[in-house]
């Protein structure tokens, strides 16, 4: 599915205000949870960034033994 980055700003304005209802190029959506809403715009910023070509971001911790 083709993600616009009007969708992907409106879902993460709605996130960042505490909001489950998100209005966007005429459509408007309520999700269930702040998860769901999270879930979404996770979903869309990888296959955005996957079309890109570009490397999705990693997070991991660093580790190392003496002995």
């Amino acid at each position: 599915m083709a993600w616009t980055e009007s969708e992907l700003d409106a879902l993460r304005r709605a996130y960042a205000s505490g909001t489950l209802r998100v209005s966007y190029d005429g459509k408007t959506l309520e999700y269930g949870s702040a998860a769901d809403l999270l879930s979404r715009i996770r979903t869309i910023e990888g296959e955005m960034a996957a079309g890109s070509g570009r490397p999705l971001p990693v997070a991991g911790f660093a580790g190392f033994h003496r002995g």
